[in-house]
């Protein structure tokens, strides 16, 4: 039966929906697309006469997949040359999805999409239909083909397992900016002690470079470590200007929902920089220098207005 101009309307008005329930369960913008194309061709395929709830026969769909491609991804990441880091998302991107509450807000944040990796694929389909879309058991329970009991238990274990001990503090528009222009003067300084006081003693700093930009294997580990680290990160050279072809402008921005800086060349963002915020200090810098992984921060970039550059590096 030749799909209907209804039935591509009533697909594009999940679109939304499906593409932020996508990225929260693979961590990856360009997946995260694919994986909504191939729900659409499916509904392309089905009988929409027969399905009664259009919007859950899509998710019940599009989460399956993610599934199939979490089993698949994992094997993958564990090949990743070096840390893997979601795909960042820059402030304004519509993939974000909904973020009402703090449960919303908490399962976008970078440093959760990242402990995820931790969860299984049904851990983390779970976590993220609840958490953050507000699904009731049993409706997640039919998309996963669990009893509800089951899916109740997955949840509170899901749960457990992203839980940290470092509370993340709620942070506006202009506090993300206060923190970033606070972090990037102690960077700037030359001398690690202005750093040491931002960050929380078990502070970590993360890079994912996909193999193609340098990163460093594994992260930094203690506040002495991660404020060295740093503060040679921010200091100019020729070598760094060489390895990324130029002084990229470092802008101040939010990237799912959390402050982040954003370097920018020739209109280009080469990499994103996640800071976890709690209320005890900065306890993590995520950054992401994977161009695959930056090809959507562009877009989004390039789309909307930004400030004035804070510094120009290098």
């Amino acid at each position: 039966m030749p799909i209907t101009l209804g039935d591509v309307e009533r697909f594009e008005a999940s679109r939304g929906r499906l593409e932020a329930i996508a990225y929260r369960l693979l961590g990856s913008a360009s997946e995260a697309e694919d994986a909504v194309q191939e729900t659409f061709l499916h509904w392309q395929a089905a009988d929409s006469g027969h399905i009664e709830v259009p919007e859950a026969w899509l998710t019940k769909v599009l989460t399956n997949l993610c599934l199939n491609q979490l089993t698949s991804a994992r094997a993958r990441r564990e090949t990743n040359v070096g840390e893997w880091l979601p795909e960042p998302l820059l402030a304004g991107d519509p993939m974000l999805g909904p973020a009402d509450t703090a449960e919303q807000r908490e399962s976008l944040s970078y440093a959760v999409l990242a402990l995820m990796e931790r969860l299984s694929p049904n851990e983390r389909a779970v976590y993220v239909l609840r958490e953050a879309f507000e699904y009731p058991h049993r409706e997640i329970a039919e998309i996963l083909d669990l009893t509800e009991a089951a899916s109740q238990q997955i949840f509170h274990r899901a749960k457990k397992h992203v839980a940290r001990g470092k509370a993340r503090a709620e942070i506006d528009e202009a506090a993300a900016r206060a923190i970033v222009e606070e972090f990037l003067a102690a960077a700037t300084s030359g001398r690690t002690e202005p750093l040491v006081k931002l960050l929380t003693q078990d502070a970590v700093a993360i890079g994912d470079g996909g193999g193609k930009i340098p990163a460093r294997a594994k992260g930094f580990q203690g506040a002495l470590a991660v404020a060295t680290f740093l503060r040679g990160l921010f200091k100019p050279g020729k070598a760094k200007r060489a390895l990324v072809g130029g002084s990229p402008d470092v802008y101040t921005t939010t990237a799912n929902g959390d402050p982040a800086l954003v370097a920018v060349l020739d209109g280009r963002v080469i990499g994103v920089m996640c800071l976890e915020v709690t209320p005890q200090g900065i306890a993590a810098f995520r950054n992401q220098v994977n161009p695959d992984k930056l090809q959507r921060a562009t877009r989004t970039w390039t789309a909307g207005g930004h400030g004035e550059p804070l510094l120009t590096a290098f």
